[in-house]
């Protein structure tokens, strides 16, 4: 399956701008949800810790 995918891949022209989109849409989201998590509500957070022992 591999082989194929890699061989399909080969003949693709312009291929090299998706491996970099990719890694910048996954760092995004990283460093979006680590602010998220950052500017948190210390009320909100006592909420969701305590939310699967309800």
């Amino acid at each position: 399956m591999y082989s194929f995918i890699k061989k399909y891949t080969e003949t693709m022209q312009g291929i090299q701008f998706y491996p970099i989109f990719s890694l910048l849409v996954f760092v995004g989201f990283f460093v979006g949800v680590l602010w998220y998590v950052k500017v948190m509500d210390k009320k909100e957070v006592e909420a969701l810790k305590n939310l699967p022992l309800e």
